[in-house]
């Protein structure tokens, strides 16, 4: 218990309440008659944030009194800035190439840094450059330079230059990125409204796209033909099949064929294009791959499973190259074995392999500590008070997991900028402590651990595009897209086991017992084994148990009796447990199960020693966790063994870190990549079209040997 004490020590000596200090340029504002804190921070060009901390006599929802004298750190005053070049000339003249150059394309050339030197967007580099759309910058290419009049405005054109698409239903980013030939990096780039905290798009959203070629060109109808070099054993029937054209139209296409008395090897023959598969593109239909940097034909077709060939029937585009950025379909019936989410096919890495050490996180950290209720100066004062608060006991736990965690990834060359602060488990507090930050510059906010505060936080931040995670169980389900629910809910907990069941269930006899709480427990095993047993519950004298008779009477000796057990009453629990322990016999063999281990199976008076004879069984969002190399780190630091909400906050911690390091964007990287693994913990974000992102993560575990091991990966 002294490990706990010194350990608030050390929190206190830790915790960063305040601000870096830097050298300032500062300037008045005398308050005119109808200005608020925003207009003046919009006419200065810094955040309100930043004159309600230089001004702390403010307050944001209070009205300005005129003649005020308001602090303004640093900016510019917009009446100071330079006026824009007026626009004298005809735009449409100006926004015309009046020339083109050639650039060849150097090692670690950017597309920034050759637009940085002509003078031109990325928009009109692609523009002229079609091929950049659909693939990366490379070394040796030959890029068309536009050359414009002076004065001309860039922005004009842009507009002539695309087409506006509206989504259609069950589209996905990737259908339409793969349908109109570029790269989900060219769609975000044209279309810079899309949300960066879902991949969703809405039917009937209107999206800029690239004016496809040709179509300039009224009613143009072009038949367009292809060489095809004849293959060993190829026969005018097949030809006609693969092409679906008659073989008196290959014939008049290619009379030599007659004159050399027939198809023969090596022939050079002039065909029709195969038609595009007009088969709609939707994620129904098909799943979608976007090809890597450096990927060949052989690893690709390795990565899908699919042969080239296959691939090229469904993708007509594989035939000018493989280019990375290219987004391939794939048609679901021969997707079974990869790992789609999304619609997207995911790649397997290990995010540890893919951190940019030039990334920086910044997160804030908002616990209740309660340190305005502990004494340092008490020890024995201080123990208690720890062991009694559960929040307290979180918060220590979730936040020294947290700091082992930031010293791992500080050993892998990732610098993390962290404000730590004590929300006393007063809103009022947490309302003050993010007044007085500038949330839009933050990565993350990790907490606090309240749902009412999360909510707060969370709405606060929603616009700024602000991740907020919830390191703890939150039940409500708030119409908030900016939140990140790290616990797996109890009902996709419940539906993943009766999966789990469905799969390994034969010819078992299934019962199952619960008591009134959970009759919609009962109700959804019921679903998934109409033919189950229910076993009642008894009451005598306020006390609710099993009827051993009744139960015994119920068993079957020619099959195993499989038993779901769904309550959250220990002293249930308990008689449960003793009687079917006292039931299982080499005649009668009985497992137990749940779809829900809450706190109740933990209860001092659950015989473990039951529990492991019974084969229990049931999902968690959390396993024990094994030997570590985080285990020893924090025996080093802290002198003591982690608890299960150390380990948590470890777990959360380095996935958090990992995930920016990888892209300083959370809303992405939880689109974009799979299930994470850690020391005893999982993650894996799925959006919610009208909340946030859920972890869909969990365990399958079972007692065996008085051990607690896991029997399935899901």
């Amino acid at each position: 218990m002294n490990f706990a004490y010194r350990y608030v020590i050390l929190l206190f000596s830790v915790l960063l309440i305040g601000c870096k200090a830097s050298s300032q340029q500062f300037r008045t504002h005398a308050v005119k008659q109808g200005e608020t804190i925003s207009s003046i921070a919009r006419k200065y060009q810094v955040s309100p944030a930043k004159i309600l901390e230089y001004n702390k006599e403010l307050r944001a929802d209070a009205p300005l009194r005129p003649n005020t004298i308001v602090v303004i750190p640093g900016g510019t005053r917009v009446e100071d800035a330079p006026s824009t070049v007026s626009k004298q000339k005809d735009s449409t003249d100006l926004n015309k190439p009046i020339a083109f150059r050639s650039h060849r394309v150097r090692r670690r050339e950017t597309l920034f840094s050759i637009t940085r030197r002509y003078e031109i967007t990325e928009d009109e580099l692609k523009r002229y450059n079609p091929a950049l759309y659909s693939e990366s910058l490379q070394k040796g290419m030959v890029l068309r330079i536009p050359v414009y009049p002076e004065g001309r405005d860039a922005e004009a054109e842009e507009e002539t230059e695309l087409i506006t698409y509206t989504v259609k239903p069950k589209e996905t980013r990737w259908s339409i990125a793969h349908a109109n030939g570029i790269s989900i990096d060219s769609l975000l780039k044209l279309n810079p409204e899309l949300s960066e905290s879902s991949s969703y798009l809405a039917i009937g959203q209107e999206l800029k796209l690239p004016k496809p070629a040709g179509s300039d060109v009224e009613q143009k109808e072009t038949e367009l033909y292809i060489s095809y070099t004849v293959p060993p054993k190829k026969t005018l029937f097949s030809l006609s099949q693969e092409f679906n054209i008659s073989r008196e139209e290959i014939i008049r296409l290619n009379p030599e064929i007659v004159e050399r008395g027939n198809l023969q090897q090596g022939m050079v023959l002039r065909l029709p294009e195969k038609k595009a598969d007009s088969t709609e593109i939707n994620t129904d239909n098909f799943v979608f791959y976007e090809v890597k940097p450096k990927q060949t034909e052989y690893s690709l077709t390795r990565k899908l499973g699919l042969g080239y060939r296959e691939l090229l029937e469904m993708n007509p585009d594989l035939a000018m190259g493989l280019k990375a950025g290219m987004v391939l379909k794939i048609p679901r019936d021969k997707a079974a074995n990869l790992e789609v989410k999304n619609a997207l096919v995911l790649d397997a890495f290990d995010l540890r392999d893919s951190i940019n050490v030039m990334n920086t996180p910044k997160l804030m950290i908002l616990f209740p500590f309660r340190l305005d209720r502990l004494r340092l100066d008490d020890e024995a004062g201080t123990q208690k008070r720890i062991e009694q608060n559960n929040a307290l006991k979180y918060s220590l736990g979730l936040y020294s997991g947290l700091l082992v965690a930031m010293d791992s990834i500080a050993e892998m060359g990732v610098s993390v900028n962290v404000k730590t602060y004590d929300t006393e488990l007063n809103a009022d507090k947490v309302n003050s402590l993010i007044m007085r930050e500038d949330l839009g510059s933050l990565s993350a906010i990790i907490g606090p651990l309240e749902p009412g505060a999360i909510s707060q936080v969370a709405a606060r931040t929603a616009s700024l595009g602000v991740p907020v995670i919830a390191p703890v169980p939150v039940d409500a389900d708030l119409p908030l897209e900016n939140i990140f629910y790290t616990y797996t809910t109890e009902e996709l907990l419940r539906e993943r086991m009766l999966e789990y069941m469905e799969g390994q269930v034969t010819d078992q006899h299934i019962m199952i017992i619960s008591d009134q709480k959970n009759r919609d427990a009962e109700g959804r095993i019921l679903e998934s084994f109409p033919d189950a047993d229910l076993i009642p519950l008894k009451e005598e004298e306020k006390n609710i148990s099993l009827d051993m008779e009744d139960f015994r009477s119920r068993l079957v000796e020619e099959k195993d009796n499989w038993v779901f057990v769904e309550t959250d009453n220990f002293k249930i629990l308990s008689s449960v447990t003793s009687i079917l322990n006292s039931s299982n016999a080499d005649t009668t063999r009985i497992r137990m199960f749940t779809t829900n281990k809450n706190r109740a199976f933990d209860s001092d008076v659950i015989s473990a020693t039951h529990l492991s004879n019974l084969e229990f069984t049931y999902p968690s969002v959390y396993r024990e966790a094994p030997n570590s190399a985080f285990i020893s780190r924090y025996r080093r630091r802290f002198g003591g063994d982690p608890d299960r909400y150390a380990i948590r906050g470890f777990d959360l911690g380095m996935d958090l870190l990992l995930r920016l390091a990888y892209k300083m964007n959370l809303f992405e990287v939880a689109d974009q990549i799979g299930e994470t693994r850690y020391t005893g913990n999982k993650f894996n974000y799925i959006k919610d079209p009208q909340s946030g992102y859920y972890n869909t993560s969990f365990y399958i575990l079972k007692y065996e040997n008085l051990q607690i091991r896991e029997i399935t990966e899901q």
